[in-house]
């Protein structure tokens, strides 16, 4: 039986100390320059704080045009240094890994948040997004390595590589946005080329001693399960990664693509042989009883967002009481002040439907 508490030995060395993961989750809460704000800084300590085994920074963009959202955390320059130091130096003292993820919102940044026309693998005419040269894309690729490598300088002890919800890597992995004739487009190995690349690369100037996960999601934007699939099956069989973590929205709600119905979307990686691979998912992991449920599948560790919001201490609430719920929804603002959000961080989540009081 595992313990929620069991400390996990990733291949890197590095020992995780729970089975807890803070999800990367948007805040809006930092400087425009992506400097870390003392906001953010709260915000993210006060989660390892309380508990999390990982601590994980939000989407932090690897280049300046891949800017995704206002107020959002950047690693694509070394004036990120100090701030990103001064929290891993927090984060780490809590016995709580530091990992940050890189990210690159592609076709999804807002024109006039980045002040240019957005990339993507190719055109995109709903976004307006357009196509990358080829040499924009090797520079795409060199900046994400380039970033990890600021990372580790920074204290990071490890990456998390974006590969999900439509930003720009999954739009690579997209036969549907990807259009491409050149040897990152055409059949599924092509694109999904970079991200191969960019592992290998991390790998390379990172050492092995340091956590390098890779995040996917199998399902919107074009993607195909069998596809993400067999992307998931290479990086195991490399054996140059920590662990996947797959974001599946609802990990218990059925496959869209009927070709894969009879088993639920986490049966299908749970499946899987991981071999030395470490696995996690996020999607509806909200109270102790969808914590248990999903480590009995075959997976290592939960990444939890909504409820690491509404308890920084979720952590440490489940593993003294595998039934424990979270306050109901709506909550008050006060409450969430009480939990590190700040005023931008807690207007920001008045966007989600139900979860603050009016």
């Amino acid at each position: 039986m595992k313990s929620l508490s069991d400390k996990l030995t990733f291949t890197s060395g590095h020992q995780m100390k729970n089975r807890f993961m803070l999800a990367p989750l948007t805040n809006t809460q930092s400087h425009e320059d992506g400097v870390l704000s003392d906001d953010e800084y709260h915000w993210l300590t006060k989660r390892a704080e309380g508990g999390f085994g990982i601590t994980m920074s939000c989407a932090s963009h690897v280049q300046e045009i891949g800017k995704g959202f206002p107020g959002q955390l950047g690693i694509f320059d070394d004036k990120h240094i100090d701030g990103l130091t001064k929290l891993t130096t927090e984060i780490k003292k809590h016995e709580s890994l530091a990992i940050a993820q890189l990210h690159h919102a592609g076709m999804r940044s807002p024109e006039e948040l980045i002040n240019t026309q957005p990339v993507c693998p190719s055109d995109d005419s709903n976004t307006g997004a357009r196509s990358l040269s080829f040499e924009e894309v090797i520079q795409l690729r060199d900046d994400f390595i380039a970033a990890a490598v600021r990372a580790k300088k920074s204290g990071y002890q490890g990456v998390e590589i974006h590969g999900a919800h439509g930003y720009i890597l999954s739009q690579f992995l997209s036969s549907e946005i990807n259009r491409r004739q050149d040897e990152y487009g055409g059949s599924n190995e092509n694109r999904s080329r970079i991200i191969f690349e960019i592992v290998e690369g991390i790998r390379k100037d990172c050492g092995k001693d340091f956590v390098l996960g890779v995040r996917l999601s199998p399902e919107g934007f074009g993607l195909k399960l069998g596809e993400i699939k067999e992307v998931c099956e290479e990086l195991i069989a490399l054996n140059n990664i920590d662990f996947l973590d797959m974001s599946l929205w609802d990990s218990f709600k059925d496959p869209n693509e009927e070709e894969h119905k009879g088993k639920n979307l986490l049966q299908h990686f749970t499946d899987m042989d991981f071999g030395n691979t470490m696995l996690t998912v996020a999607g509806n992991i909200r109270s102790g009883e969808s914590v248990m449920k999903i480590l009995e599948k075959d997976v290592d560790f939960v990444t939890v967002g909504r409820a690491g919001i509404l308890h920084h201490d979720f952590p440490k609430r489940v593993i003294a009481d595998e039934s424990f719920e979270p306050i109901e929804l709506p909550v008050s603002k006060e409450h969430l002040t009480q939990e590190g959000l700040s005023e931008t961080f807690i207007k920001y989540m008045q966007r989600w439907q139900g979860f603050v009081e009016e």
